[in-house]
């Protein structure tokens, strides 16, 4: 029986943009610049760090939003990812509580299938003010996704059957 996955709206939009990134026109077809491109006013953080300096562990901004957070969130989610459980809401939601994150805030959906199948993928949130930092990894997304989305007004981040964080 084949049955159709539903995507979160960030993964789908996420997907468009890389798409749509793809559609300049390259090659001798494409318009000749009539302006010089513009020139970066600021020195971007690799261009500023010498060679012996590494680049900073994002730390967790208590009272930050959001946005303030999800470099940790980000590099919480990828380091769970790249261990041996890749699939296991625990695992994910035991990292984020390490790394200062509210479990109270938190949810997660199920691992496995109604049927006791490995789930295709798995989601994650913490809430933060009215923003949810909310992430999917599983075998049918490929590499981890990370995002910052609106909070639902019933006080949760993700729509559908979540699990119980009761340990």
């Amino acid at each position: 029986m084949i049955r159709s996955q539903s995507r979160p709206v960030a993964v789908m939009a996420f997907a468009a943009v890389l798409a749509l990134a793809g559609c300049t026109p390259t090659g001798p077809s494409a318009p000749a610049a009539t302006e010089p491109a513009p020139v970066a006013t600021e020195p971007t953080p690799a261009a500023s760090m010498s060679a012996s300096t590494p680049a900073a562990a994002p730390t967790l901004a208590p009272g930050g939003s959001a946005a303030d957070n999800l470099p940790l969130f980000t590099q919480v989610v990828r380091t769970v990812w790249g261990g041996p459980d890749q699939v296991a809401g625990r695992a994910y939601i035991d990292a984020l509580v390490g790394a200062g994150f509210d479990k109270a805030a938190m949810q997660v959906t199920p691992d496995q299938t109604t049927i006791g199948n490995p789930a295709e993928s798995i989601e994650f949130s913490v809430r933060l003010g009215a923003d949810c930092l909310v992430g999917q990894v599983g075998p049918s997304i490929g590499d981890p996704v990370t995002a910052v989305l609106p909070g639902l007004s019933t006080g949760g981040c993700l729509i559908g059957e979540t699990r119980a964080i009761d340990w």
